[in-house]
């Protein structure tokens, strides 16, 4: 068995982390610890990457198309981007919107959703409220949110995009934007590579086969790789609910969490997820049973 250790070590030589791990698992799809080591392990390439003239220039035409998608449907109180990153699209995006709009990310990896953190603040982006947290239990209650998004997020889960559209949906108050592979929209070669890297695919027909109003699918205006192009597809939801003051939710029974010191609690789960780094840990991995903390938390 790799130990992590050496998978750094070979990730520094440009080894492909998730290819290994699928090989060493002998699976051809990536898992949610695939995906976490292989990103967790890119932490920093990202805003690293942003150094790069071009590069500054795409994300920030990218993240400004985003937000005139995000317009063009209504004006939200809040977003979020489901597998935030690093930020450097979510930065853009609220930049873009230019209005006083809640914002929110998570993402699987603590270090990566550390480095967001940073990247916004030297940005300039104070409105934001980050988290660890994975798709297929998102960390937020039912209708939280009014404008949920991805961008390249459910690219790496193929064969599990029903589950994740559900929990994408669940969240969502209003519309649901999915920037990913458009494997439905490119041709033969082009499909080919992205079913050997594992990425997802038929998320319209998915969503429509769960009852979704699916209003938009084609390509999006901005992408920056040709041999891995972004579909834009735009769910209507409109579940006309009014938005929770506080949007956190146990990622194993979707109800509300308390923040109590340094933790938030689950009381149905008696389960206290911590605080680290000013970054609540809320994937369902991360959290303690306790089922007297807030009594011990009081004392």
């Amino acid at each position: 068995m790799i130990t992590p250790k050496e998978l750094e070590k070979l990730y520094a030589q440009g080894q492909n982390i998730s290819a290994l791990l699928r090989k060493e698992l002998n699976i051809d799809h990536n898992t949610p610890e695939i995906i976490e080591i292989s990103y967790d392990m890119q932490t920093g390439s990202y805003t690293e990457a942003m150094k790069n003239e071009a590069m500054a220039k795409h994300k920030a035409e990218y993240s400004a198309e985003i937000a005139n998608v995000i317009l063009s449907l209504c004006e939200p109180k809040s977003i979020l981007e489901a597998g935030v990153g690093e930020a450097t699209t979510l930065s853009g995006v609220i930049k873009s919107l230019n209005k006083p709009t809640k914002s929110y990310g998570f993402d699987l990896s603590w270090s990566r959703v550390a480095y967001a953190k940073e990247w916004l603040l030297s940005q300039g982006v104070t409105n934001t409220t980050l988290c660890t947290g994975d798709l297929f239990n998102m960390p937020f209650i039912d209708n939280a949110i009014d404008i949920v998004y991805t961008s390249h997020s459910i690219e790496p889960n193929g064969g599990n995009e029903e589950a994740i559209l559900k929990e994408l949906y669940r969240v969502t108050n209003k519309y649901l934007i999915l920037l990913e592979p458009g494997y439905e929209l490119s041709n033969e070669e082009i499909r080919q590579r992205m079913d050997s890297h594992g990425y997802c695919k038929n998320l319209p027909a998915i969503a429509k086969s769960l009852g979704y109003d699916v209003l938009k699918h084609q390509l999006f205006s901005s992408s920056a790789n040709p041999l891995n192009p972004t579909a834009l597809t735009i769910i209507s939801k409109q579940s006309n609910t009014d938005l929770p003051e506080n949007v956190f939710a146990c990622p194993k029974f979707k109800t509300p969490i308390t923040l109590i010191n340094n933790a938030f609690y689950s009381p149905e789960a008696l389960v206290a997820y911590p605080i680290i780094g000013d970054i609540p840990c809320l994937r369902i991995e991360n959290g303690i049973f306790a089922s007297k903390f807030p009594e011990i938390a009081k004392n």
